[in-house]
């Protein structure tokens, strides 16, 4: 940096012209702000200098000097050309500025880079990721030429607003592929909740010889192995992670931490909390402490909460919902009666209705059902499926018809397609010995032609995962999965012999 200034006194005194290369270099440190006022002398600047600062501008921040330098040169007669405009859309984009992404479209048309090739790709991202699918078609199509980034831009943008369809449509249609292009199918499945989609792309992207995952592709795929439990699909990850030295990337092992996690591998999961120890942000402490909150393990989830905030980390909604739960599991009702007040009074942090939902499950866990309906009828806000369906279930648990069946009527209006509902209250029915009311229920059910959908479960084996229903016969290998499952069962109906015995037929 004293060389530049260095440079730019020797300017001054001498007259030589070194500003381009000084802004240059000013650029690259970054110190854009003296780069800016170094620009502002400039009588008459180039479009390379434009350029240049408008795309540090883009990338640091603050992104509407772009906008204003931009304006001014078109009052100076200074032409922008194609990669003026392939920084301003990427402004446009991270702004949200619809309009004036659209008034810049027409100026690209209007001085002849409409079918630039970079400025085009820019476009289309700028457009998709506006949520302005239409548009960004009608770009894409308008194309002569298109690189990989230009159907990478535009399959992200069909991801990212949850057509998954158009977006495989064009992964399929696409001549050339790059990791980029499967990450974005990858982290698209992921994102929409189709995890058996995600995972099964990942594989087969494995297979590939010339295409090795990327910290994002890993980021994105390990939310799908937590999702559906695949384990071992995860252990390998984590291991190739480790041998690429991704596991200096903070989204890496935060993936690596809920995916052990979800999958019950808590000791696993605390083990790389411990590991990252002083990169820890707060979706790691989070992860951490929901995932102990799930797995019964109340007393350590509050205990790591607790240091955190001994520590300074400030909590956000999430550390809270994680602590009620703890509460919740453990059935430490006056402590998660505490946090929930502590939340709002020391943190500033407004309870929402996931934390009111921990509230009720926590009282109804406990067998407060009535407190538990009085905090639905006193929340700030309009109760969801969830509150109700947490009320229903603690019914079912203590056999309370009266407030299950007032949870149900709610239930039936907010989600009248759901048939769980119907069967839980027709098991309390069947509980307390009301059988004329299972019989209504049931024949309400048949008039209103809700059905109960199969329930269905994954298993994990050789690196595939696979979904299977009550007397399933989609699986290749059906035919030895029931010669087992009648081996097993056969043995077991025979008294008098060894348990062991059981599990011979596995080898």
């Amino acid at each position: 940096m004293n060389h530049l200034k260095q440079i730019h006194a020797h300017t001054l005194r001498t007259n030589i012209d070194f500003t381009k290369y000084l802004i240059t270099k000013l650029l690259e440190i970054p110190n854009i702000t003296y780069a800016h006022k170094v620009f502002d002398l400039i009588p008459q600047p180039s479009v390379f200098l434009y350029n240049k600062v408008i795309q540090a501008f883009s990338s640091h921040g603050p992104y509407h000097n772009c906008f204003s330098l931009y304006t001014q040169m078109c009052i100076k007669g200074c032409p922008p050309n194609q990669y003026t405009f392939t920084s301003l859309f990427a402004v446009s984009a991270t702004l949200s500025l619809s309009v004036r992404g659209q008034t810049l479209h027409a100026h690209l048309v209007k001085l002849g880079y409409e079918f630039d090739l970079y400025a085009s790709t820019a476009l289309v991202g700028m457009y998709a990721k506006l949520g302005l699918l239409v548009y960004a078609r009608q770009v894409f199509d308008k194309m002569m030429i298109r690189d990989v980034p230009t159907w990478n831009s535009l399959i992200a943008g069909y991801a990212r607003n949850g057509d998954m369809e158009g977006a495989a449509k064009l992964f399929y249609e696409m001549p050339v592929k790059n990791v980029v292009s499967w990450t974005a199918m990858i982290s698209g499945y992921s994102q929409n909740g189709k995890y058996g989609k995600s995972l099964k792309l990942f594989l087969e992207m494995e297979k590939m010889k010339d295409l090795q995952p990327n910290e994002v592709t890993i980021t994105s795929v390990l939310p799908a192995c937590a999702s559906l439990g695949a384990l071992e699909v995860g252990q390998r990850i984590e291991t190739y992670a480790r041998a690429r030295g991704y596991f200096k990337n903070l989204f890496v092992c935060n993936a690596l931490l809920e995916m052990y996690a979800k999958c019950g591998k808590i000791d696993k999961a605390m083990a790389i909390f411990e590991e990252i120890d002083a990169s820890r942000n707060l979706c790691s402490w989070n992860t951490m402490i929901m995932g102990l909150a799930v797995h019964g393990k109340s007393n350590e989830a509050l205990k790591l909460f607790h240091q955190m905030l001994s520590e300074g980390k400030p909590p956000d909604d999430v550390t809270f919902v994680g602590a009620i739960l703890a509460c919740s599991h453990g059935g430490m009702v006056k402590k998660g009666k505490e946090i929930f007040k502590l939340m709002e009074n020391k943190f500033s942090v407004t309870p929402k209705l996931e934390h009111y939902g921990c509230m009720i499950d926590l009282l109804g866990r406990a067998g407060q059902l009535q407190e538990a309906y009085n905090s639905i009828q006193t929340m700030p806000m309009k109760p969801d499926s969830v509150a109700w369906g947490t009320l229903l279930g603690a019914c079912s648990f203590y056999n309370n018809v009266e407030l299950a069946e007032i949870a149900a009527e709610h239930l039936y209006k907010l989600e009248p397609w759901n048939p769980g509902n119907y069967v839980i209250l027709s098991n309390i029915y069947a509980n307390t010995g009301r059988w004329d009311r299972v019989a209504k229920l049931r024949k309400m059910m048949k008039g209103s032609q809700i059905t109960k959908s199969a329930g269905y479960s994954f298993f994990e084996e050789g690196s595939e995962v696979y979904k299977f229903i009550v007397e399933d016969k989609s699986h290749p290998r059906l035919d030895e999965i029931y010669w087992i499952l009648n081996e097993i069962s056969s043995k077991m109906k025979k008294p008098h012999e060894d348990d062991a015995t059981i599990f011979e037929c596995f080898g």
